[in-house]
């Protein structure tokens, strides 16, 4: 059975051949972040904190986020938005820049350098740990957020696609995963795109995570939030 094979970093700098820029590879990009998750899971505030038209002419732009009011789930990989919200009980798709969101996290990268995943890296805490080890390799500062994506075959993805209950102030991880549409996908061929920081929980991490990662199949069919994966034998 094929895995998902490999993670691309934003390691942009590595373009360059002096070994003492691989330092300054933190320096090749920057993360910005719209909301935060604690002012949604205790405050209960889930007005807008960004318009995707601000963005929207950034060249290699890599965001995802929640749209305003929790009505859908947005990904944008390299320019091209796959935004997803629920209609009717099914899927629908919006791929402009006409949304506004609670939470965005955002960046550009024009060039990633591949990093092949060992067959023993299995679960997403197996990744967690492992894209960890990797960013230290290349003098990547944890603290820092940077964005990675993985490719290939997944064995299993969860996902769901967010379409809160207007007026419910009672928010849990768990409702979040429950208020829309949420299923499993296993053996496709997906894209996914994360953000990694061992800083930023409660604002754009769970805390007990320091990723979050959204994800489409490549034949966009599906894409929406993460919420565990398996890469196989």
């Amino acid at each position: 059975m094929k895995i998902i094979k490999y993670v691309l970093l934003i390691l942009a700098i590595l373009i360059f051949n002096s070994c003492d820029k691989l330092k300054n590879v933190d320096q090749a990009y920057k993360v910005e972040y719209k909301g935060a998750l604690k002012n949604i899971m205790h405050k209960g505030d889930l007005s807008a904190k960004a318009n995707l038209t601000e963005i929207k002419n950034l060249k290699n732009l890599y965001a995802l986020g929640a749209m305003e009011n929790l009505k859908g789930e947005i990904q944008i990989f390299n320019s091209e938005p796959l935004n997803t919200y629920v209609k009717d009980g099914e899927i629908k798709f919006d791929k402009s820049y006409f949304n506004k969101a609670t939470l965005l996290v955002y960046t550009t990268v024009e060039n990633w350098i591949t990093v092949q995943i060992p067959h023993i890296i299995i679960t997403m805490n197996n990744f967690e740990n492992f894209i960890a080890q990797e960013a230290k390799k290349y003098d990547l500062d944890t603290k820092k957020p940077f964005p990675f994506l993985i490719e290939g075959i997944a064995k299993k993805i969860n996902w769901h696609i967010i379409d809160w209950k207007d007026g419910d102030t009672d928010h849990s991880h768990e409702k979040h995963i429950s208020s829309g549409l949420n299923g499993e996908i296993e053996n496709k061929e997906v894209e996914l795109l994360g953000f990694y920081s061992d800083s930023h929980h409660a604002i754009f991490t769970h805390h007990t995570t320091n990723m979050h990662i959204h994800m489409k199949l490549k034949n966009e069919e599906i894409a929406g939030h993460v919420d565990d994966f398996e890469l196989g034998k």
